[in-house]
């Protein structure tokens, strides 16, 4: 496996723990539909959490949060649409 993918694994391994830590019950990860993967899929109570790990070994390249493009949020959101129409919540 490459460097890239190990070190996105782990911080997808990071952002799980620290949901479980807070309470957040894991509904789903790695959901697909369509053109779009959710990372993470989480509920506490009556909020869910939708969460996109992007984990950068340091700043150099930018802030991970830039790295989020309008196109891939609105494919998300998509995905998370039928993710809570087919589970009904």
């Amino acid at each position: 496996m490459a460097t890239h993918n190990e070190l996105g694994k782990k911080g997808e391994q990071l952002a799980v723990d620290f949901l479980l830590k807070n309470n957040y019950n894991i509904m789903a990860r790695n959901y697909r539909f369509d053109k779009a993967e959710v990372d993470i899929i989480a509920q506490k109570e009556d909020i869910l959490a939708i969460v996109e790990v992007k984990t950068r070994s340091s700043v150099d390249f930018g802030n991970p949060q830039d790295f989020v493009k309008p196109k891939q949020i609105k494919n998300l959101v998509k995905a998370v649409d039928e993710y809570v129409t087919a589970n009904n919540l």
